[in-house]
């Protein structure tokens, strides 16, 4: 299915002939068109320019209403260019009905994302350094076809050699054979840094400290000694179709509608999200990640990579596949970003959608008339997967039948690895098998979220539950009730989990039926504690981090929690930046962004690939609706379920 237009067939035309809705994504055709007029206003000097990004420019609120009121509105693009060999990066908005340039801007000091094409560049160019090959020789590493090298994100830690130029800080490890698990054979004290915009080798820094491991520690099932003998198989079927349909660029399922969007930096987005045709978030992404690592040791103390800003999880989305992926009857849509060259480059099933039974939604047994009333839980599926290096992250995106929406990132692949005297380990991390380290660190993620719930200006309350002071309204020293402050100015709060602190979006115009506002509400239930400084060069550029929940008004120039360049950056952008001026939020649109995330000091078990781990958050109705939204369900039995009659008897 073509993401674009949410049809088998046909697409959106720079000439807004076919445009569904103005929140999908940019197809191939306007891509490609954008990339051309950038292109021909360079000139000559076209050919030594790449392309960072291409991506759509979203309308505003107003734009949108237009649409929907049955008016045309124009699309344009937002294309990122750096020159190679040069610095800074240029910015051009194309209005793809005409072709012109309606904004020009160049930003001297940004860096632009690492390119997944600039990879492999990167790591051609150290394994072909004279130095680089001299100091693996002297490790008895010879065939440099089995040495890889991983472009890291440098950070902001103010080298010399570095000033002023596109940087790549890199780790490297060997196999012992062409399919082998790199990972399992770390190069410990061997790192380069390359100057990206020439391929340049900076410097080469060799400290030998451990000999390279040689044990193998392989995944792949051919690799294997043995596999265990396969489980009976688990059939999903739906004989009569699946229960979503799109309709005008909308998915739609059960009382659910929302646009799918995707670009190049967050991936997967959802837009105009509705229940019943109620609003409830006009946009929601995951718009920042940072991975910090906890080691001060050498190299390892630049490990503070920004997964989303510093390489774009969009473009190193996968290409999906039936049957393991996803389950069950799948529509998949494919995806459109730029390459390096501004060509439109196809993600084939980069977005999978499904349904899945969920258990039990809810149910009551009358003892009396001895009568039982269940309905059984459904959960739309919208998700991706992205390979970040060494890691996979998941984005899973839940829609529930009782109004609930739900995030869960899953993140699975195989742990950054360096090396340690066999045995011995480190403080900062765990010796998974002899010799390799895996290193204590986090996953923060960032969610922006542009809350519209019942209509596009709402309140935030900040929700504390409260003991009360034992007394003469308190007798027996067990009341307790939830104390609401509304957030009156924008800036960071803290999770309170002694108060199972919650934060709720009330509608400023729409009531329910016992006269409140109606409502969604935030819980926080994966927080993550902050170890760095934040005055630190890493902790000072991941400042988001250093709050669970962010409120500003919208602003169409915010997006991005840490900033629009992050890559290189100093401290103090994005989030601490947009706060600083104070704004009221009332009577305004809001942006919530929400940050959380994991903790993982690894184990054993997640050597050599890492079972899936997971984190976010939950969006609950409260007070949205004036009962159980799912009471009026109708009763279904699944005839496919019979009892396991190879269960042993007599438990």
């Amino acid at each position: 299915m073509n993401l674009q237009t949410g049809e088998i067939s046909g697409g959106v035309s720079v000439s807004n002939k076919k445009i569904l809705n103005p929140m999908q994504p940019l197809n191939q055709e306007e891509i490609s068109y954008a990339a051309e007029v950038v292109k021909n206003h360079l000139g000559g000097k076209a050919s030594t320019y790449r392309f960072e990004t291409i991506q759509l420019v979203e309308p505003s609120h107003e734009e949108v209403s237009a649409f929907q009121a049955n008016k045309k509105i124009a699309r344009s693009a937002r294309v990122v260019v750096y020159r190679f060999g040069g610095s800074g990066v240029n910015i051009f908005e194309v209005l793809l009905t005409t072709g012109v340039i309606i904004e020009e801007k160049y930003i001297e000091n940004a860096r632009p994302m690492i390119q997944l094409e600039e990879f492999i560049d990167i790591e051609n160019a150290v394994k072909e350094d004279d130095r680089f090959i001299e100091a693996c020789k002297k490790r008895g590493i010879f065939d440099m076809d089995l040495v890889c090298v991983d472009p890291w994100s440098a950070g902001s830690f103010g080298p010399k050699e570095e000033a002023g130029r596109h940087v790549s800080h890199t780790f490297a490890w060997v196999r012992n054979s062409p399919r082998d698990n790199l990972y399992a054979h770390p190069i410990e004290g061997l790192n380069a840094t390359v100057d990206i915009s020439t391929m340049e080798v900076l410097t080469v820094s060799d400290r030998k400290t451990f000999p390279t491991p040689k044990l193998s520690s392989n995944y792949a099932a051919d690799l294997l000694d043995s596999v265990r003998n396969p489980l009976k198989p688990i059939s999903i079927s739906q004989p009569q179709g699946v229960s979503f349909k799109f309709s005008n660029g909308k998915i739609h399922w059960d009382n659910w509608s929302m646009v799918i969007g995707f670009n190049s930096r967050e991936g997967l987005t959802l837009h105009d999200i509705c229940y019943d045709d109620r609003p409830i978030c006009r946009r929601a992404s995951i718009a920042e990640m940072v991975v910090p690592y906890g080691s001060p040791e050498e190299a390892h103390a630049r490990k503070n990579v920004f997964d989303i800003g510093e390489y774009g999880l969009g473009k190193l989305t996968n290409s999906l596949k039936l049957g393991c992926d996803c389950l069950g009857a799948i529509q998949y849509l494919d995806c459109w970003v730029s390459d390096i060259n501004g060509d439109p480059m196809k993600i084939e099933n980069g977005i999978c959608i499904h349904e899945e039974d969920f258990g039990v939604l809810w149910k009551h047994y009358d003892f009396r008339l001895d009568e039982t009333e269940v309905r059984r839980a459904r959960r739309l599926v919208i998700s991706s997967f992205s390979t970040v290096g060494n890691y996979e992250y998941g984005s899973f995106w839940y829609f529930y039948l009782d109004g609930e929406i739900e995030f869960e990132m899953k993140a699975t692949g195989i742990i950054n690895t360096v090396g340690c005297i066999p045995f011995e380990g480190s403080k900062y991390g765990t010796e998974v098998t002899p010799g390799v380290l895996g290193q204590i660190h986090q996953h923060i993620f960032c969610a922006r979220l542009e809350m519209a719930v019942d209509g596009a200006v709402n309140n935030v309350i900040e929700c504390d539950t409260i003991a009360e002071s034992t007394g003469e309204e308190n007798p027996y020293g067990n009341a307790f009730f939830v104390q609401e402050t509304m957030l009156q100015f924008e800036g960071g709060r803290k999770a309170k989990p002694k108060a199972h602190r919650y934060w709720k979006f009330q509608s400023e115009h729409k009531k329910n039926g016992m006269g409140k506002p109606t409502a969604y509400k935030l819980e926080p239930s994966h927080t993550i504690s902050m170890f760095h400084d934040p005055k630190g060069p890493s902790g000072g550029r991941m400042g988001f981090a250093y709050n669970d929940l962010w409120v500003t008004p919208f602003n169409k120039n915010e997006n991005y929690p840490a900033g629009d360049f992050v890559n290189y950056s100093e401290g103090g952008q994005g989030l601490p930046e947009f706060v600083s001026q104070r704004r009221d939020l009332q009577k305004s649109p809001i942006v919530a962004w929400h940050t959380f995330g994991l903790h993982h000091l690894p184990r054993l078990e997640d050597f050599p690939v890492q079972p899936v781990i997971r984190c976010g958050f939950k969006l609950m109705p409260v007070g949205f609706f004036d009962c159980n939204p799912a009471i009026d369900l109708s009763p279904e039995i699944d005839k496919d379920s019979c009892e396991a009659r190879e269960a042993e008897k007599g438990l």
